[in-house]
């Protein structure tokens, strides 16, 4: 059984359909990665998956772990073990970001942890990251650069240990080394066997070093290819136009 199973997905912001019999299948400890030019639909696709009231699903099937999550709320998906990473994260003052993430840690599991182990645990991903100490005690994302702001979001990965994670345009706007860092992030979350990917991305280098299993390419809201990791490579050289971009 796979652990998401989409079939023939719809789905319509402001009443303009955006994604037309979307059907994708992705299952334990797979690293999917959709890729396609700038307004196909990619994010369109995550936000409905995470159930962003703003994306009306018009047709079709979201099934979790065997479970039908269509008419969930967002944060009853994050408890089931659904996590997306957001192209242009949120600033938000008066919480920390050691504080945000334990939070959320609690909020998905319903059991307390013991500070000094979270402590640890935090410190040791941060180094993963080579995420300044200090920036844990700082308000979430409030002042952050771009490629800080993308490292509190993986490290929120990291932490959370989520079933199945979508990150949407990770690498929008990161120089090379803040590619490199992340991309050593995402490494380490997909040691965890059961830990599922959907890499939402128009570009290939934050792909270069990580292990692709499946590419799907989204044009105009539909799927138009599929393949393997290879397909990564043959994007990269001949870009989208031979799909009808």
């Amino acid at each position: 059984m796979a652990l998401l199973e989409i079939k023939d997905l719809c789905v319509s912001v402001d009443d303009s359909q955006i994604l037309k019999n979307i059907t994708l299948s992705i299952g334990k400890g797979e690293t999917h990665v959709l890729m396609g030019p700038n307004g196909a639909g990619k994010s369109t696709l995550g936000n409905a998956l995470m159930g962003n009231p703003a994306y009306e699903i018009t047709n079709g099937s979201i099934y979790f772990n065997g479970l039908d999550i269509r008419n969930e709320t967002a944060d009853k998906r994050a408890k089931a073990g659904m996590f997306m990473s957001f192209q242009n994260p949120l600033e938000v003052p008066g919480i920390t970001l050691s504080s945000f993430i334990r939070n959320a840690i609690i909020q998905k599991t319903g059991e307390k942890i013991r500070f000094s182990e979270y402590r640890k645990e935090l410190a040791a991903d941060m180094k993963i990251l080579n995420f300044d100490t200090p920036y844990k005690d700082r308000d979430l994302n409030v002042g952050f650069s771009g490629g800080e702001k993308k490292k509190a979001e993986i490290l929120q990965l990291l932490m959370l240990k989520p079933r199945f994670a979508i990150l949407d345009e990770t690498d929008s706007g990161l120089d090379v080394d803040a590619v490199r860092t992340v991309s050593a992030g995402i490494r380490e979350y997909q040691k965890n066997e059961e830990g599922a990917l959907l890499i939402i991305t128009h570009s290939t280098k934050i792909l270069e070093s990580l292990h692709v299993d499946y590419t799907h390419v989204l044009v105009r809201g539909e799927i138009v290819a599929n393949g393997d990791g290879s397909l990564v490579e043959d994007i990269n050289e001949n870009g989208f136009d031979r799909f009808g971009a």
